[in-house]
């Protein structure tokens, strides 16, 4: 059965922002929507994973839990899912605003 899936992907390169527009619409500059199978939509994250390198992405796609969503990252990133107790909440990681406040 098909769902829709939306996945954001920053400073991807060019080949990978492509393949995404295969099977989904780039509805803003690397924010892509679509309604796929769940062998597509592991297909396309696994592609998504191995070329993020420097950037980063995030899928959300439909679950059964308590948030209705469940959510993937790959890549560097400031912002980390942390499940509690069943429920995902973002962390920020502080090694950047301790740089920041270093300068």
């Amino acid at each position: 059965m098909s769902s829709m899936i939306v996945i954001s992907a920053t400073a991807v390169p060019d080949h990978l922002r492509g393949a995404l527009t295969r099977w989904l619409l780039e509805v803003t500059p690397e924010l892509y929507v679509g309604t796929v199978s769940a062998r597509v939509r592991d297909e396309l994250w696994t592609a998504v994973a191995a070329c993020t390198d420097d950037g980063m992405a995030v899928l959300a796609h439909p679950a059964d839990n308590e948030q209705g969503f469940q959510l993937r990252t790959a890549g560097t990133r400031r912002r980390e899912p942390v499940d509690f107790d069943g429920l995902t909440l973002i962390a920020f990681q502080r090694e950047s605003q301790e740089a920041a406040n270093s300068i």
